[in-house]
């Protein structure tokens, strides 16, 4: 059994979909905060396969990304050791789980959920699992009894369905589950896009020449920050409204070398754009590089899989003790 530290005594549950590489503005944005919580929480991290497939997916695609995915998270920093890494689909009880939640939730609560009415009211040809979905969310979160769900504003709806879902079973049938809180994480860095700079950096973005992946070739990573899109005036100065392109290449400097705006803008004094974005390219290159290089270590090692199967043995335990409580308070056979 993995051991945490003695003095972590709070827990959170993070899940994140395989869809598609992650982009530089995710590293910034949202792994290194996550770096940085793994030493303040008993942390399970879980790649939230069944969440995907809510909407159509290339079956060897999704495959590939899942595992690519693990690799990438423990190559940007998060560490097996501080955390839980498992996949979701491993651990049959999340399913288990959800279906008994389900037949505790009634349907307008369900109905009411902003993004189940935003994404319906683009496609009319929807599956089912688009609308119930918040319930084996609320499931991922309820088997652990952890304390806190990160989470950024727009997500936060989602564990206070978890909250009301807890809280009218425990009422019904009697003390079964945590009440979980959200965690509202303060976005990190915001990086956008290289091209267009009014917009965030986003993996679906039409033009990929604003978007750095971390697994893209590093030679093109160079000519798409060599490529960003800028201003006339020459001023390496920060000015998110007047210099949106420029700000942006400064965010990203201020990330990843750790000094101010106010240093990045004295180093740069009287000089060209060109120097700048050929001192982006370079720190922006070498922390790639090095996330790539343990990636390629990690992605078909045999340890990667020991590492999961381990992991989706301690979740499995610990959400079979949940299932089988659950079953037992709603009278079925235990």
């Amino acid at each position: 059994m993995k051991e945490f530290s003695t003095k972590i005594t709070k827990s959170i549950l993070t899940g994140i979909q395989p869809s598609g590489v992650i982009t530089l503005g995710n590293y910034i944005g949202a792994i290194k905060q996550m770096v940085r919580m793994q030493d303040e929480f008993k942390s399970y991290i879980f790649i939230a396969d069944m969440h995907a497939i809510t909407v159509p997916q290339d079956p060897k695609i999704l495959h590939e990304n899942i595992r690519s995915l693990v690799a990438l998270y423990i190559a940007c920093g998060i560490d097996p050791d501080k955390n839980i890494i498992f996949i979701q689909s491993e651990n049959e009880y999340h399913a288990n789980i959800s279906w008994l939640l389900e037949c505790n939730t009634p349907f307008g609560e369900l109905s009411r959920m902003t993004q189940f009415k935003d994404k319906s009211s683009k496609n009319a040809n929807f599956y089912a699992g688009l609308f119930t979905y918040p319930v084996l969310m609320a499931a991922d979160i309820l088997a652990y009894d952890v304390d806190y769900v990160p989470v950024g504003i727009d997500q936060k709806q989602h564990v206070e369905l978890t909250r009301n879902i807890a809280i009218k079973f425990n009422k019904k049938y009697g003390e079964t589950f945590k009440i979980p809180d959200a965690y509202i994480t303060k976005e990190g860095t915001k990086i956008m896009d290289l091209v267009n700079p009014d917009k965030k950096m986003s993996k679906s973005s039409e033009n990929q020449k604003g978007v750095i992946r971390m697994l893209d070739d590093i030679n093109t990573i160079r000519k798409k920050i060599m490529g960003a899109t800028t201003d006339s005036d020459c001023l390496i100065h920060f000015d998110p409204e007047n210099k949106p392109g420029i700000s942006n290449l400064i965010n990203i400097c201020v990330a990843l070398t750790g000094k101010s705006i106010q240093e990045i803008e004295a180093m740069f004094a009287g000089k060209n754009y060109g120097d700048f974005k050929h001192f982006v390219a370079d720190i922006v290159t070498t922390e790639i590089e090095t996330i790539q290089g343990r990636y390629q270590k990690i992605i078909n090692s045999p340890e990667l899989d020991k590492l999961l199967d381990e992991n989706v043995a301690i979740t499995r335990a610990l959400a079979k003790e949940k299932f089988l409580l659950i079953k037992e308070k709603m009278g079925l056979y235990k």
